[in-house]
């Protein structure tokens, strides 16, 4: 029995295509070649389009990262003023040997690594404690995480002012309240320990609020049914939070260790603006420089920028060091859980 080819069923999904209708043209060479045309257009357009969607990064990341980092380190092999950037003298390794030798270089790593230890533990630990509270149920919660980020969305000028009048030795409200409860005023700028603190408190103040909200963030993705399950078990607060949070915070630990690690190692903004001259020294007797301040010192202060050069090779180099501890820290993590 015919079929009527009104009714005749259309091909599934995916089937066969349809024939050409009846008493349609075939197609021409011309219609052929554009058809096949357009077939290499969009396979080359498929092929090609993701590298020119990554291409703005990577243009940029030359221009801004590895041409820069290739030049400084050419440069710290060389002779070079920022009167004359385009003089370079070859003098292999002297500028590394030259700021190894130099008491001030050695000044500025210690000051780095007080200052670091000064604001990386305490801000951490604060950290720790102000997630623990905000997970748990609070009214107005996400006003307290909004809040926990306006240090950090702050500029480093306005808060290192701020901490600047409040660190004042003569007006400071800090030495007001000292003297209000018998303490002799501290000269917050002049002095070694209470500069390297008062810096330090900058610091604190700018990025706890970033790291609790990371900690937050790790907090909540812990399964509930560990802590329900420590509950049964008669676990108080304190003892789930040593037993459980802490040991499915460790990866989220480690990574704002070396994360505040990093920050450390390149303080620059902090000190510079509690500086009562303003200048590069980090303090009359160089008591609160860092690293990053007697870069800028050789480079823009004494316009020695082959000297620089080596001196930020020098703190990439402590970076490496410190991300080769990170990973070294991370395996040996893993493979113990």
């Amino acid at each position: 029995m015919a079929t009527r080819p009104d009714t005749a069923a259309l091909p599934s999904k995916g089937g066969a295509a349809p024939g050409r209708p009846p008493g349609s043209p075939a197609p021409t060479d011309q219609e052929k070649r554009r058809r096949a045309k357009l077939s290499r257009r969009w396979q080359r357009d498929m092929r090609w389009s993701p590298y020119a969607f990554v291409a703005p990064f990577f243009l940029l990341f030359l221009a801004f990262g590895l041409f820069p980092l290739i030049y400084t380190g050419w440069a710290s092999l060389h002779q070079v003023e920022l009167t004359a950037p385009t003089d370079m003298n070859w003098v292999g390794l002297k500028n590394y040997t030259r700021i190894f030798d130099d008491d001030f270089f050695w000044n500025a790593a210690k000051n780095t690594l007080t200052i670091g230890i000064i604001s990386t533990v305490p801000q951490l630990l604060m950290a720790m404690g102000i997630a623990h509270i905000l997970n748990y149920k609070l009214r107005a919660s996400t006003f307290y995480r909004v809040a926990m980020l306006a240090p950090y969305a702050t500029s480093i000028a306005a808060a290192s002012l701020v901490f600047v009048l409040l660190f004042g030795r003569d007006y400071g409200m800090i030495n007001w309240a000292l003297d209000f409860v018998g303490i002799d005023p501290v000269d917050w700028q002049g002095e070694k320990w209470p500069s390297q603190f008062a810096v330090s408190t900058i610091i604190i103040w700018r990025w706890t609020g970033y790291n609790a909200l990371i900690y937050l963030a790790a907090m909540q993705a812990i399964p509930q049914d560990l802590y329900e399950s420590a509950a049964l078990d008669g676990a108080s607060r304190w003892r789930q939070f040593l037993h459980v949070t802490l040991p499915s915070l460790r990866p989220t630990i480690l990574f704002t260790v070396v994360v505040s690690t990093i920050g450390a190692s390149q303080v620059f903004g902090e000190p510079l603006l509690f500086d009562a001259n303003k200048g590069a020294s980090g303090g009359a007797e160089h008591q609160f420089q860092t690293l990053g301040l007697y870069l800028y010192e050789q480079g823009w202060v004494n316009q020695h920028l082959g000297r620089a050069s080596a001196i930020a090779w020098t703190m990439f180099a402590i970076l490496i060091v410190v991300g080769i501890i990170n990973q070294l820290i991370s395996r040996r993590l893993r493979a113990s859980s």
